[in-house]
């Protein structure tokens, strides 16, 4: 399978040890880059980056299935590599290649807000991709990895940990406190955009795709829990490796 890339660095500060590439409209499509010493994140239903924009020191892939979406973040992070893809897909094909996972699928069929509006919205299975890729996570990826969603109408058929108004899954433990930001303010109905706009720090109008902005505005995850999470994994990974290197 071959996937659009809307973006690779010509030239890479660390040592690029495999590359294949083909040229298609112009776009050049990769298969598979293998860079040392440096961690290789994988950032999956990718929206605006709203986890990713405090992430440093790493070589992050984001894949996104909107055109539109993914114009506006590969703008946003232009060291990034960013694939137009179905995530779910990708994430099956590729989880070898990374060193920490982060998704977020999509979350209304799992969320309360369509669960309490029954009669006013048509009803929906729960999209379970979330859970196939929470247990191919947990027993087939050797590095770390964070799964997010809405907390769901019913009980999770997995456990996770719970911060919030979020569930993550995580093969890590999470600090108590992510976020000392307060977003409470997006909740007035009269100046909700506005709110999030200031709340994210970006200007949602750009966006000129299908999708309603208000949507993608409240779904982008508070950048500061997504680098106190980030931070974590990363913290933890480096210390396994100084304590694999003690050993010898």
């Amino acid at each position: 399978m071959t996937y659009i890339v809307y973006y690779c660095r010509k030239s890479l500060k660390h040592k690029v040890t495999r590359l294949q590439g083909y040229n298609v409209k112009n776009q050049l499509l990769i298969k598979n880059i293998k860079v040392t010493n440096i961690m290789k994140v994988l950032n999956l239903y990718a929206c605006l980056g709203g986890n990713r924009l405090l992430w440093d020191n790493c070589e992050v892939t984001a894949v996104e299935l909107d055109p539109e979406l993914a114009r506006l973040y590969q703008e946003r992070f232009p060291n990034d590599i960013v694939i137009v893809a179905d995530a779910h897909q990708y994430l099956l094909d590729h989880y070898k290649e990374f060193d920490f996972i982060w998704s977020s699928p999509p979350c209304p069929s799992h969320s309360r807000p369509r669960f309490w509006a029954y009669g006013q919205t048509q009803t929906v299975y729960p999209d379970l991709k979330l859970y196939e890729e929470i247990i191919l996570l947990q027993h087939h990826f050797k590095g770390k990895y964070c799964v997010e969603n809405v907390i769901p109408y019913y009980e999770p058929l997995i456990n996770a940990q719970k911060r919030s108004r979020h569930l993550y899954w995580c093969n890590f433990t999470l600090p108590n406190i992510l976020t000392t930001r307060d977003n409470s303010g997006a909740l007035n109905q009269k100046s909700i955009m506005k709110d999030l706009i200031e709340f994210h720090d970006y200007d949602f109008k750009k966006y000129k795709g299908e999708q309603r902005i208000l949507k993608i505005a409240r779904n982008l995850v508070d950048y500061e829990a997504g680098k106190t999470i980030f931070d974590t994994a990363r913290g933890i990974m480096q210390e396994n490796k100084t304590n694999q290197i003690q050993m010898f």
